[in-house]
């Protein structure tokens, strides 16, 4: 009974794996030929790389020209600035210009031909100073013409000398000014009133009126006097007690109204008022 049962059950373990290594083989061919066709195909890849390879070329061609350009536009800018920087030093330079009696210094009389500067200062012009340039406010009120008393006409006043800052270890005039006209920074002593004190027992007196309960200062018990009670003006007057606020609150006085009405009230009367006394409520209760 025993060898009988465990003959069937070796056999079926040994079928479930033949089965488990057949399926393993055919999934892996099936996903080797699916990997191969759509996730990793090979030609289509290698057209990829053509194209990126192509347009790499391109992008590379194209990078060669814009660098060329722009070393071009260098070149011309240099040229240019050295174009210039010849134009203002032969400007600057044209005294040393070779006139009918006297050869220049690059013109040189052992020398076959002149230099290239004797020619570049040929065509260039002198240079001429800088004006400078005096404000329009400053002239006016320099060459305003003032009347005496008589009303002729005086002289106008020259005009103000174009001043150069003065050569050596001087500062700048604007921060001379700026010291000069800089706000006062007193010191504490000097910033200080000279009745401070005063003010401020002053300011200590009034807040210790403002702080206490009353105005009467404390008496000891010992010298503490009873006062006499002063009664109030209503009450000890001799003509009586006004009824104004306690029976009545408005006067009136019959002999100076005009009509026989009675005083009119500018509001409409609220009928909720109107029915005290009169409404009752769910118990029985008058309202």
């Amino acid at each position: 009974m025993q060898s009988s049962s465990v003959y069937p059950t070796a056999y079926f373990i040994m079928k479930m794996n033949f089965y488990n290594e057949m399926a393993v083989r055919i999934q892996k061919r099936w996903r080797g030929y699916y990997v191969r066709k759509y996730i990793h195909n090979y030609y289509a890849l290698k057209k990829y790389l053509e194209a990126i390879a192509l347009n790499n070329e391109l992008v590379r061609k194209e990078l060669e020209e814009f660098a060329e350009m722009k070393e071009k536009e260098e070149r011309k800018k240099a040229l240019e600035r050295e174009k210039r920087k010849k134009d203002y030093l032969a400007q600057k330079m044209h005294y040393l210009l070779s006139t009918v009696q006297i050869a220049g210094i690059y013109n040189s009389p052992y020398r076959k031909s002149p230099d290239p500067m004797e020619l570049e200062l040929r065509k260039a012009k002198p240079l001429r100073p800088k004006k400078k340039k005096v404000k329009k406010d400053a002239v006016n009120l320099h060459w305003n013409a003032y009347s005496d008393l008589f009303g002729f006409q005086r002289e106008p006043a020259l005009p103000p000398i174009g001043r150069q800052k003065p050569q050596g270890p001087f500062r700048d005039p604007v921060e001379v000014l700026q010291q000069r006209y800089k706000p006062l920074e007193p010191s504490v002593q000097v910033a200080a009133s000279n009745v401070s004190l005063e003010l401020a027992r002053e300011k200590i007196k009034q807040e210790e009126w403002r702080n206490r309960v009353h105005d009467e200062v404390f008496l000891p018990f010992s010298g503490h006097r009873v006062d006499k009670y002063v009664p109030s003006i209503q009450t000890a007057s001799k003509y009586g007690q006004s009824s104004y606020g306690l029976k009545h609150f408005r006067e009136e006085h019959p002999e100076k109204w005009i009509t026989n009405k009675d005083f009119l009230t500018v509001l409409p009367s609220i009928p909720l008022f109107a029915k005290f006394g009169q409404a009752y409520s769910r118990a029985g209760a008058v309202v």
